[in-house]
């Protein structure tokens, strides 16, 4: 579990295929930055972008390297190539929650419709899948590629389920967020407590 409370941007140095067909997966190597690997080991799970991975290798004090299945390549961005991400260790017990509950699991891709600033702050505007929508609500917790953010409005369209967030200068700084665009797909996870009241509220 996680907080979506990013705590460093890491760097995807490499990417290399760990077989030979298109079914295969990657290896990816990251640069931690400031992240901390003292006290993580193989087998820990670290959240990039979002998306909760395995690490399977500590080359040094500064690297560590997760390998990518194919599956979770296909339902999620920002993890098939170099480039910035969010990084975050899974909680321990005793940890401060500053977020919300995060599982590292991708549920969808987003599409960033906007991205704008609006006072002091920016405004992120998402369009969701469909089946996504019902997730979704007014003061209700989302991640977008593993950051923890307040949904301040919802709007049901035809092809999905529009959402704004509004971002504080600081959270614009320390996440990978600030390179968004317009037209970028990002990774989204609904909120864990939303899922269950869902199932709660269909089960017969």
């Amino acid at each position: 579990m996680f907080t979506g409370i990013v705590a460093t941007t890491g760097q995807i140095e490499t990417v290399r295929a760990v077989g030979n067909d298109q079914d295969s997966g990657v290896r990816l190597v990251i640069h931690a930055n400031d992240l901390g690997l003292s006290d993580v080991g193989l087998g820990d799970s670290i959240a990039i972008q979002g998306a909760c991975m395995t690490v399977t290798s500590m080359p040094d004090d500064q690297h560590f390297t997760v390998d990518v299945s194919r599956e979770s390549l296909n339902k999620t961005v920002g993890l098939d190539k170099p480039g910035p991400v969010n990084l975050e260790k899974s909680l321990r017990i005793g940890d401060q929650i500053g977020g919300h509950l995060v599982s590292g699991h991708v549920d969808g891709l987003g599409k960033v419709t906007r991205f704008e600033p609006v006072g002091e702050s920016w405004e992120l505007v998402i369009i969701s899948p469909k089946e996504l929508g019902m997730y979704l609500a007014y003061k209700g917790s989302i991640t977008v590629n593993g950051v923890s953010l307040t949904v301040n409005r919802v709007t049901d369209h035809q092809e999905g389920t529009e959402f704004s967030v509004n971002l504080i200068p600081h959270t614009v700084e320390v996440t990978t967020l600030k390179h968004l665009r317009a037209g970028d797909a990002v990774n989204l996870e609904v909120d864990t407590i939303a899922r269950y009241v869902q199932r709660m509220m269909a089960f017969k």
